[in-house]
């Protein structure tokens, strides 16, 4: 497995993370048993790099890696490099809004702690910024958190490059994550460049298109038993038949190249910057295979631009969020 550098003043990762959202029944239902067997799988094939939420199934993503860490116990915890986030969570009323406060990310990241029954996790995220607390106050937050050592290094989610310029003249900022993949470049449009340009490791989420780039994308039947899909944009009708046509061609060029779909998505993303680290998330440890696989490709200039060729930007049918996925995110394109 490569390495790759959390961010420049980061240590050393696989350039291949865990997604954990899919330990928490996101994609469809799952076992802690599929979870752990995700986990061995990454320990077998060098893959370090963990990324979960205090709101991942409300907790369960943690209790499951923590679990997990326990049931193998000594040695294990230092195999894994773990990244969590908060600031997700809901007002007196019950709606979802986002919280910066020193006070709430504090008492959050002790659940998540607790959780996952470590003293340190080594990446932590503003899962969603509070536009009424400057990101000058945050950062400091995030400093203090810091200075008691129950953070390594700090990061944000769904940022926008303006935001993070401002960010790092407070404070190195170790990581940004975002969505991409071939079916979302908006990163492209300054996000990859500012990371890079800071020293910030960006970490794609998503990056097999939510299923739509691999040889098996989930089923239309399947979509409206999973709530983030069935109101998705690009998994309504007629959407998602017009991202099933468009994706055939590269299935079909994944198979030319002796490659599952899936990693020849995450080779793609790989290619992209030396400073980015897919987290794909599966249930499945044979779709895992495939996705490490993707990561010990070594695509050429022509490899990417055959993939280009058949999903250029663009191609893909709706938005990535609906309306109300899209409050939080920060839209700078």
């Amino acid at each position: 497995m490569q390495m790759r550098k959390m961010g420049a003043k980061g240590p050393e990762v696989s350039a291949l993370g865990i997604g954990a959202m899919s330990f928490a029944d996101f994609y469809g239902p799952t076992s802690e048993e599929n979870s752990y067997a995700i986990l061995d799988a990454a320990l077998e094939s060098g893959v370090s790099h963990i990324d979960t939420s205090n709101v991942y199934g409300m907790g369960r993503s943690e209790e499951a890696i923590g679990q997990f860490l326990r049931d193998k116990g000594a040695g294990t915890r230092e195999k894994f490099h773990i990244a969590t986030k908060a600031s997700i969570t809901t007002d007196a009323e019950g709606k979802r809004c986002f919280r910066n406060d020193l006070a709430h990310l504090e008492g959050e990241l002790d659940q998540s702690l607790a959780r996952m029954g470590i003293e340190q996790v080594d990446l932590f995220y503003i899962h969603r910024r509070d536009p009424q607390v400057p990101i000058e106050e945050v950062v400091g937050s995030l400093s203090i958190l810091k200075d008691k050592g129950k953070i390594g290094g700090i990061g944000f989610s769904e940022i926008a490059p303006s935001s993070l310029r401002r960010a790092a003249k407070e404070h190195h900022v170790d990581a940004v994550q975002s969505e991409y993949s071939l079916s979302t470049r908006a990163p492209e449009l300054g996000l990859l460049q500012a990371c890079a340009e800071l020293g910030t490791a960006f970490v794609a989420f998503s990056p097999v298109g939510r299923s739509f780039l691999t040889d098996d994308p989930i089923p239309f039947e399947r979509i409206e038993s999973l709530p983030f899909l069935r109101v998705n944009p690009r998994f309504q009708a007629p959407n998602y038949g017009e991202n099933i046509k468009a994706t055939e061609a590269f299935r079909a060029l994944a198979a030319d190249m002796g490659v599952a779909a899936a990693g020849l998505a995450i080779a793609w993303t790989l290619a992209k910057g030396a400073h980015v680290i897919p987290i794909p998330g599966t249930r499945s440890t044979a779709h895992f295979a495939e996705l490490v696989a993707g990561a010990q490709m070594q695509l050429s200039a022509e490899d990417v631009a055959a993939i280009e060729a058949v999903l250029p930007v663009g191609w893909a049918h709706g938005d990535r969020y609906s309306v109300d996925q899209w409050v939080g995110p920060e839209r700078f394109c």
